[in-house]
């Protein structure tokens, strides 16, 4: 089906809202719909934040978790619309804190190569135990939730739900495997490519 964009943006209905997304050219065989969180303001993301608890409220979430940095946005918001204080971080950066973090690898669509993610053993009773949704902004190829999976399950919590603002494509279905039965999304976007005629046409396989 072809895009339906203008020269460099593509409208996505997020919950109740609609927003243009920036198209950004990963190479030349692949085009992205950026949706970023710290550049949407502070009532998209209130009114967002509210609807996804929403769809995650039925899952008795205890803790929210969520994968440094685009989707703290999420979970702030998420966690205060669940009545909840608290909420976890999984970094990709090395802190100063993180020096004797728990970590697991990943390798993310839009980032050339390998990393890790890390937790603050500091954080680990925040979660042993919990029923925890993992919140981000994009779930795309499942590879950043995947590993977020696997390393709060490692430390003793229970994940009950995985949210975000929007899927993209579809490549997460297979990659997470039954876990994304528990996935919940406010919108739904593809990916792009070339048409051969400089346009692009949607791609909701991935």
């Amino acid at each position: 089906m072809l895009a339906h964009v203008s020269e460099s943006t593509y409208r996505v209905q997020v919950g109740s809202q609609e927003v243009d997304l920036p198209l950004a050219s990963l190479n030349e065989k692949l085009t992205l719909a950026l949706l970023i969180t710290v550049d949407l303001g502070v009532s998209f993301m209130t009114t967002a934040g509210a609807e996804l608890a929403d769809v995650l409220r039925p899952f008795d979430v205890e803790v929210v978790a969520t994968v440094a940095t685009m989707g703290i946005p999420v979970a702030l918001e998420v966690t205060k619309a669940l009545g909840l204080d608290q909420y976890v971080v999984l970094h990709k950066t090395p802190k100063i804190h993180l020096g004797n973090a728990v970590s697991e690898p990943v390798r993310s669509i839009t980032t050339a190569q390998d990393q890790r993610v890390l937790f603050d053993r500091e954080r680990i009773s925040m979660v042993a135990g919990k029923r925890v949704a993992i919140v981000d902004d994009v779930i795309s190829t499942g590879a950043s939730i995947g590993a977020a999976l696997r390393l709060l399950r490692s430390v003793g919590a229970e994940v009950v739900a995985i949210g975000a603002l929007v899927s993209e494509a579809s490549l997460w279905r297979s990659s997470l495997g039954d876990d994304a039965l528990s996935v919940r999304v406010l919108g739904s976007i593809p990916v792009f490519r070339p048409d051969g005629s400089a346009g692009l046409i949607e791609d909701w396989e991935g």
